[in-house]
């Protein structure tokens, strides 16, 4: 049976006009974003409320003193304050480029930090596949407390420990080579010694702690993929590699990124308890020379500009390592 063509003509604009009518009805009794994000916060005030002592304490310690930066472009007074002090542009900049300690500070934090990515941050991860792989549990508990224990140590006592273990007189190390018949190193005054140690003494400190990170990104992959494995006659080394790792991946990938951003961040307390001006060739790193030339040289203006630097280059790291792993990983901060 044909349809009448005057009827769907007449009926056609109207069912187009109920369409319309119905959507915009939809759209109106549907709540704006506004109101969405304000039923949220009425529903879950109270974790809102306890992010409270969280967001003051970053506006007061770290937004609020961003004020400060502008002494890096001044010539700063103490008397005068921040807004009194005269503006010099990029004069403390230039001085700071021209300066062989900072570029000697510069070049040693980026060597040590290289150091400590290439030889530290790949040994959490070996403790944590390690760890998954212990099936008793006590001896695993007692392992994991063992290698968790530094992290919670003061520095200033692992700093004491370590100039006592490379004692020249009766620190183990020396005992150990004097047992061989070779004399005493005074490690600690030779400059060539101080990466290792230093390198040594915070992966011994941060590696087990660090772990974690990685067994709870473990203790996340499914244990189907490793009961298949089993059923297709896998061994222990081939679910580790085939599995656990690339489950893992993502993880290794973000940790990585946020270790690249902290490239300039050198463990401040430990070297200024274990470098002494005969080792400042190889230990003197961003972070110290800016608290001699701040704190003990008074020079906050020159110091502010070496923090800044340090800050702008952290950032564009960051920014540059996230947008690779973006682009060929598909993991990313953000």
């Amino acid at each position: 049976m044909s349809s009448n063509p005057d009827m769907t003509a007449a009926t056609g604009p109207r069912t187009e006009e109920l369409v319309l009518d119905a959507a915009e009805a939809q759209r109106r009794r549907k709540p704006s974003r506004v109101q969405r994000v304000g039923d949220h916060l009425k529903r879950e005030w109270q974790l809102y409320a306890m992010l409270i002592p969280t967001i003051l304490w970053l506006v007061i310690f770290l937004y609020k003193p961003m004020y400060g930066l502008q002494i890096a472009f001044k010539d700063y007074s103490i008397f005068r304050g921040v807004a009194g002090s005269p503006w010099i542009g990029f004069e403390h900049f230039e001085t700071l480029f021209n300066n062989d300690q900072f570029l000697r500070a510069l070049k040693n934090t980026i060597i040590i930090s290289a150091y400590g990515l290439l030889f530290g941050f790949p040994v959490p991860i070996i403790l944590a596949l390690m760890f998954n792989e212990v099936l008793h549990q006590s001896f695993k508990k007692t392992a994991q407390t063992i290698v968790y224990l530094p992290h919670f140590i003061s520095s200033v006592i692992i700093a004491g420990i370590v100039m006592t273990a490379f004692s020249p007189s009766a620190g183990i190390v020396n005992t150990v080579l004097g047992w061989f018949g070779m004399d005493a190193i005074y490690f600690l005054t030779k400059p060539e010694w101080f990466r290792p140690i230093f390198i040594g003494t915070g992966i011994w400190q941060e590696a087990g702690f660090q772990s974690i990170v990685y067994l709870a990104a473990i203790a996340g992959v499914s244990p189907t993929l490793y009961e298949s494995a089993v059923v297709d006659g896998a061994s222990r080394w081939q679910m580790m590699w085939k599995i656990t790792i690339p489950s893992i991946m993502p993880t290794i990938i973000i940790m990585l990124i946020i270790r690249i951003g902290n490239i300039l961040e050198v463990s401040f307390e430990m070297i200024i308890l274990l470098y002494q001006p005969a080792t400042y060739q190889t230990a003197d790193v961003v972070n110290t020379f800016i608290y001699r030339q701040g704190l003990q040289g008074g020079q906050y203006d020159f110091a502010a500009a070496a923090g800044l630097f340090n800050a702008v280059v952290a950032f564009v790291l960051v920014m540059t390592a996230n947008t690779i792993s973006k682009r060929y990983s598909r993991t990313s901060l953000w």
